[in-house]
């Protein structure tokens, strides 16, 4: 694939992957989930790269889900309609499952899918004025993406309620009291941060780096998969609701 918003940049053992549409707050739409995917698919027989940074734009890291584009998902077959939906499932299970450390570093906000892509990383870095938000359910949506059982991990049952729920923007300090950010570092800092946690990782034995990343994904994830394997047929269904629709209706003002 012709890589048009992503770009890898490698030096020795550390890689830094940046996206950036240059348009709508770096959403991700259809071919900027693709591009994504493919590249942390190419990581995962690359014993050379011991640590992996992923970045957004450095004015923000992404708005969540492409509006324009969420439209095409429900074009062509039921079978193609479905595929569409589980694009950000495979997404985050690709750069889940990568052998690599991989570490998010996030600049002024990141909403929906902005939020559930960092949560398959191991670890993420937040500017002081980053913010998150969750606002699936605001417009009559589950959260998906395999998002919530990972961010259940993260910070408890009746956080990741009120998270989702109440559809609260959180701060970057929130954040990093509840256990979802390791590092809070000032704006424009966050790719340098998260580089520096990158090298310390690849200077680990790097067998044993990845087995131990293995086994905390595995125990910290073992009903993962069964909790959220439907998570985007339900999105699908939620979304032609009633409920959904008007819940859209008011979010957008109409």
């Amino acid at each position: 694939m012709n890589l048009e918003y992503v770009n890898i940049e490698k030096d020795g053992a550390i890689a830094t992957v940046t996206f950036d549409r240059h348009k709508n707050l770096n959403a991700f739409d259809g071919q900027l989930i693709l591009e994504l995917t493919e590249v942390a698919r190419s990581f995962h027989h690359d014993t050379d790269t011991r640590a992996v940074v992923l970045t957004g734009s450095k004015s923000y890291f992404s708005a969540g889900a492409d509006i324009e584009d969420m439209g095409k998902r429900n074009q062509g077959s039921d079978l193609e309609k479905r595929n569409t939906y589980f694009r950000g499932v495979r997404l985050c299970e690709a750069w889940e499952s990568m052998p690599q450390i991989t570490i998010a570093a996030m600049e002024k906000l990141a909403v929906g899918a902005g939020v559930a892509l960092p949560l398959a990383c191991d670890w993420r870095v937040l500017g002081e004025s980053c913010y998150l938000y969750v606002p699936e359910v605001k417009i009559g949506l589950n959260l998906q993406w395999g998002a919530l059982p990972r961010l259940i991990n993260l910070v408890g049952p009746a956080r990741a309620k009120r998270i989702c729920i109440l559809c609260e923007r959180m701060d970057a300090r929130t954040a990093l009291d509840w256990g979802l950010a390791e590092e809070v570092v000032p704006d424009g800092e966050t790719v340098t941060k998260a580089l520096e946690l990158a090298r310390a990782a690849a200077e680990m034995p790097v067998i044993a780096t990845q087995m131990v990343k293995e086994a905390v994904n595995a125990t910290a994830g073992a009903l993962n998969r069964a909790a959220s394997f439907a998570d985007a047929d339900q999105s699908r269904l939620t979304a032609m609701s009633n409920d959904a629709r008007d819940a859209r209706d008011r979010f957008s003002g109409k």
